[in-house]
C-alpha cells in the first residue's frame, strides 16, 4: 500500500501537481483605509469563489509591513494596490479600488496576459 501510495505522489508531482502557483494577488492595504473597507465588504467574500480566486489567491499584506519577498517592488504609496504576482515577479498591479465593475475589468486583463499557469 505504501508503495502504491508512493508511486502515485511521484506521479503527480512529474505531472505539475506539486508546481507552484502561478499567480497570486497580493492586496497591499492599511489600518483604516476606507477603500481597503469597500474592496472587502463588495469583493472580498466572493472573491475566492469566482475563476479569478482560483487562478489568482489572493494574500493580504500591509504597506507599514511588507513581507521579504515583496520589499523590492517599486512605487508602493497607496492602499489599496493590488500587485498580481506570476512565479514570485509582478505581472501587473491596480492601483486603488474605484468600484467592483473596475476592479473586475483590470484583473480580467492582467489575468488574461499572463504566460502560464505554473511556474
Amino acid at each position: 500500500m505504501r508503495r502504491a501510495l508512493a508511486a502515485l505522489v511521484a506521479v503527480l508531482v512529474s505531472l505539475g501537481a506539486g508546481t507552484a502557483l502561478a499567480a497570486e494577488l497580493v492586496m497591499v492595504e492599511s489600518e483604516g483605509c476606507p477603500f481597503c473597507v469597500r474592496w472587502h465588504r463588495e469583493i472580498g467574500p466572493i472573491y475566492p469563489k469566482t475563476e479569478e480566486g482560483i487562478r489568482a489567491p489572493l494574500r493580504r499584506v500591509s504597506l507599514r509591513a511588507l513581507p521579504a519577498d515583496l520589499r523590492s517592488v517599486k512605487n508602493l504609496r497607496y492602499a489599496p494596490t493590488f500587485l498580481v504576482m506570476q512565479c514570485g515577479r509582478e505581472a501587473g498591479r491596480i492601483v486603488g479600488y474605484a468600484g467592483d465593475d473596475f476592479f473586475w475589468g483590470e484583473l480580467s486583463a492582467i489575468l488574461r496576459n499572463l504566460k502560464s499557469k505554473t511556474c
